[in-house]
Parts: C-alpha cells; structure tokens; sequence
C-alpha cells in the first residue's frame, strides 16, 4: 500500500507501540442510555485478546445457542484490551450467572426494549501507552497533540480494515474486475469494502498533498504545478485550516447531520477550522452522491464501479478528551482521547509518530 500523506511536518519519533491488552484499551460509548426495562438483556463485557466474534461464539457455546442471537454495535479489535455491550435475550440470563472465562469478564448487566444493532454507538474512548519516549520526544509529542487538539486528524481507515497481509483491497479489486470469485458473502462484502476504503484513503492522501503544496508555494507557481485557477489558489492559501477545501467539496454537519454541497469557499472553509462541519470523502459504489466542480475532478480518478451501495465518510474528525501524561521514570507517554464511530485510534498515533 502507498505511503499516506500526514499534515503536520515533524520528523517521525521513535517511539514503541503495541497493540496489546495492557498498552491499548478500547471502551465502547453507546448510542443511547439503555433503558433498564425490556425483553433483551444488556452486558457489559471486558474482552482481552479476543475479537469481538470470539467472544460472541464463547458465550454462544456456552448458553448452547446461535451467535446470531447477540446483538452488538460495533467490531473491537482482538490486540487491545475491549470494553463493549453486547445485548441477548433476557431468557439466557441465568445460564450466564455460571460463565467463567479467563479473557471475558461480566462487568454489568442490566435491560432494553431492542436488540442492539450495528452502529447503535457513538464512538470510542482510548488509552495508549507509548514506551521508550525520552523527555526531548515527550516535550515533541506534546507540541504536537497541541496542534491535534487544533485542527483534529485525517480521518483514514486504519490499516486493520486491509486484512493481516494489508492486501484485502487487491481481493477486492479483483472481485469487481470479475477475476477472482468469493461464495462466502460476507468475506466478498469485506474484502469490496477494503478497495473503498484502500481509494478513500488515497483520495484523502492526495488531497492533503495538494494542501501542503498550496501552503508551501506562491499562488503563481501553485497555478502552474496544478493546474488549479489562480484566484481559487489565493483563495485556498488564506484557509485557516491545513486541509484546504475546494469549490465542490460536498460537506456533512459535524459530529452528524446532512451532507451538501458547498457554495461559498471561504465561509465553509472558516466553519470547518470552527469544527462546525468537515468536507467528506467518497466510498465509491451505488447511490451515493459525487462532489462536483474542481473537488470532483480530483474525487474521479478515485471513483469506481463497485456493484455495492457507496457513501460518503467524514475526512477528517476531531479527537475530543485529549490528556497526556508522560512517566519519566518509566519512560512511557500515556494518551487518553474519545473518537467519533468509524474512527481508528492507530491513526492518531500514525500522525503523531510518522
């Protein structure tokens, strides 16, 4: 896979991370408040290195039922420490009293009215440990959460979404060219959405070059690079936020609300540095609504007949809770920050760390 760009201009740190229960820990914010009444039982559960599916078929065996009888909002990852809800009908509850499992812990229970549904949440809150920062890359990494807590982060899709060999998106591909055939529906639904992501994310690297070009060169020569009008270029150049918005962009309210296509520049420009809203990138199939003028023709050469329903995505988000707290003594840098649903942890650390 390509290199992506990153926006902000430091020199990679080095620095340890990995993902694993004690230095990556995932908690789930739901949707909504659960009710405390209903015919669905609602449990919390703590999950270490087990995916969300392991730990559903665990309990499933248990109670000697279908793993189709669980409801849950969203996939954890395996190499991380989980807290998540998964909902069952009330019906199962006193087989659960005897479930004892080394790698899932009941923390709660209690009732809903439904089941809970596939992106029934919020967002995601995270802990990460950094090991191996010295003070000259901790005062770095503090600078540079300053700068994240300012204009927020790309929102790419983080590297699980291509599978262990990050090759998925290839399968894909292939699938559409009509090269390779997958009976199993889901696997052919994954590795589909693994090419629209692998495409969303190059259209995003592509425009954040574009933006640092326009930082970094006279309107003139910009014009000349990119082809793009000159009085759009000075226009980008006066753009307070380091991604640069074209006439076109098609942009979604944000943390959500409807998405439009934009007509004044500078006045969308300056409500997306006030996080009031975020230009949106493109996955590519079936009903979904293209940019247009200078935007689309950037966003066409990332467009393709997919066969499946596309949509559009955030470009960019805005961690919220940001805190760090460095531990000199152990040389560890610990993070803490809440994401919008959709929105991968590993992407901050890849845009701090390079």
């Amino acid at each position: 896979m390509n290199q992506l760009q990153r926006y902000l201009n430091h020199s990679k740190i080095d620095v340890l991370f990995k993902q694993n229960k004690d230095d990556f820990v995932v908690t789930e914010v739901p949707l909504y408040d659960f009710s405390g009444e209903g015919e669905h039982l609602i449990i919390k559960i703590r999950k270490k290195d087990l995916a969300t599916w392991d730990a559903i078929e665990i309990l499933a065996k248990h109670l000697n039922c279908s793993t189709r009888e669980f409801g849950y909002a969203g996939l954890k990852d395996k190499n991380a420490m989980t807290i998540q809800s998964l909902s069952i009908h009330k019906k199962y509850e006193e087989a659960l009293d005897s479930f004892d499992n080394p790698n899932i812990k009941i923390l709660e229970k209690t009732y809903h009215n439904n089941k809970i549904k596939i992106g029934h949440l919020k967002g995601n809150k995270f802990f990460i440990r950094l090991k191996r920062v010295n003070l000259v890359d901790a005062r770095k990494i503090e600078q540079i959460l300053g700068q994240i807590v300012t204009y927020g982060i790309p929102n790419y899709f983080g590297f699980q979404r291509f599978g262990i060999e990050g090759d998925n998106y290839k399968k894909g591909k292939d699938i559409i060219d009509g090269k390779l055939k997958e009976k199993r529906r889901n696997l052919k639904q994954m590795y589909i959405n693994s090419y629209q992501s692998y495409l969303f994310n190059n259209w995003l690297s592509k425009r954040i070059e574009i933006s640092k070009l326009v930082d970094a060169f006279e309107p003139k020569e910009i014009y000349e690079k990119l082809n793009l009008p000159l009085d759009i270029v000075k226009q980008m150049k006066k753009q307070p936020h380091p991604l640069k918005v074209l006439p076109g962009d098609m942009f979604s309210h944000y943390p959500y609300g409807r998405i439009f296509t934009i007509e004044n520049l500078e006045e969308e420009a300056q409500k997306f540095y006030d996080r009031d809203r975020v230009p949106t990138g493109l996955l590519c199939g079936k009903r979904v609504k293209l940019s247009e003028g200078l935007a689309f023709e950037i966003e066409k050469e990332f467009d393709e007949k997919t066969g499946t329903d596309g949509a559009r995505r955030f470009a960019w988000v805005f961690p919220e809770e940001l805190e760090s707290n460095y531990k000199e003594d152990k040389n560890w840098m610990e993070l803490q920050f809440y994401l919008p649903k959709g929105s991968y942890a590993t992407e901050v650390i890849a845009e701090i760390i390079h």
